[in-house]
């Protein structure tokens, strides 16, 4: 068996590595080019990156689709650029408009991972005859009795086990996570070692086709009337003033909402069918139960109702403590041990037992603690 789990000597392993044109990525091939592996990278083009909506420092467009292809030709291994623009429009672009247009947050690292990355490219990984696809994440990838399970990554600080909730079990038994025991100061100081052009190239940052702008303008551009103005009530429904579009606003603002209140207001809610801004006092934001929505399960050893696990809804906050309850309709029910501020319908709310993931789901509705 070689370092990758696979019953076959390094040097008759097909690998496919997804190349970014980042640092993590970049090490991934290198690190597999060395220990024998047969390795072809391959870059995606998401979008256009001669379009308006390109910003410095984003993945997958021009600079880093170049700087990928500098990296294969470094290492002597084949390189491939795809275009999937269409497919990422349409599964992750859209989702995203469509999410803050119903009035709820989205997660569009997430949905790529599902659809395009782990679905498409996989598949087009399997036509290469790759016996397995690495990536860059920082995740861990653990075989017990014969099951791989996902575990979070030994850097917390890099950890992005989050946005792979949504990997399905075949996925995972094709999929490796070279990165996923180390730091990011440890592959930075191995892309230094292997010579690599982009050693000191920074992180990406946020999400890769909003520009500095934000993400209101992409929006306002791709989806004209996006921004119908409409009116700021209170939780009894008195109208206070008035908003310029429920996209620029997420639950939990306090910022830009309204001038001269005695007390500060946060936006409690969005109803994007009478397009309204519900704001309120700061009490009136936690949340004591959620309901997810197209749930994902890794583990098979899911707690029974009641069963108490830990859940982040955001990708860079601490685990807390919750209880899951299936419904019929196939969806979970969580339960907050402690109410917590920020919840809002769209985002992912991830579920772990200990390092292992167990899945998650989109938060399709929250109930507010004593409600």
């Amino acid at each position: 068996m070689n370092t990758l789990g696979i019953h076959k000597p390094a040097s008759q392993t097909r690998i496919v590595v997804a190349m970014s044109g980042g640092v993590d990525s970049s090490v991934v091939a290198a690190m597999l080019h060395e220990e024998g592996y047969e390795v072809i990278g391959v870059t995606l083009q998401l979008y256009d990156h001669a379009a308006a909506i390109q910003k410095k420092g984003a993945c997958c467009a021009g600079q880093d689709i170049h700087d990928a292809r500098r990296v294969a030709e470094s290492l002597g291994i084949p390189h491939y650029v795809l275009n999937y623009e269409s497919k990422f429009r349409e599964a992750v672009m859209n989702d995203f408009m469509d999410t803050y247009l119903a009035g709820q947050t989205p997660v569009p690292c997430v949905r790529c991972n599902q659809s395009v990355k782990f679905r498409d490219l996989l598949a087009t990984a399997r036509d290469l005859g790759a016996d397995a696809m690495a990536t860059g994440h920082y995740v861990q990838r653990r075989v017990e009795s014969g099951r791989a399970q996902l575990l979070r990554g030994a850097d917390s600080k890099k950890d992005q086990s989050y946005f792979l909730f949504a990997t399905t079990q075949q996925q995972l038994d094709f999929l490796r996570f070279p990165l996923g025991d180390r730091t990011k100061e440890q592959t930075r100081r191995l892309a230094a070692r292997y010579g690599l052009a982009v050693s000191d190239k920074p992180d990406s940052q946020d999400i890769c086709f909003v520009p500095e702008g934000g993400y209101a303008r992409v929006i306002e551009k791709l989806r004209p009337g996006a921004c119908d103005p409409g009116e700021i009530i209170d939780l009894g429904g008195e109208v206070l003033g008035r908003h310029q579009g429920i996209i620029h606003y997420t639950v939990g603002q306090r910022r830009g909402l309204l001038d001269g209140q005695a007390e500060p207001l946060y936006v409690i809610r969005l109803d994007a069918e009478k397009n309204q801004v519900v704001v309120g006092p700061r009490p009136a934001l936690a949340t004591s139960r959620m309901r997810l929505r197209d749930v994902n399960w890794l583990d098979s050893d899911l707690p029974q109702a009641g069963g108490e696990v830990e859940i982040r809804w955001r990708s860079s906050q601490p685990l807390r403590p919750a209880l899951l309850r299936g419904l019929p309709d196939g969806g979970m029910e969580v339960e907050l041990i402690q109410p917590e501020e920020g919840v809002a319908p769209g985002q992912a709310c991830v579920a772990y037992l200990g390092e292992r993931v167990l899945g998650g789901g989109w938060i399709a509705a929250t109930e507010r603690a004593g409600a």
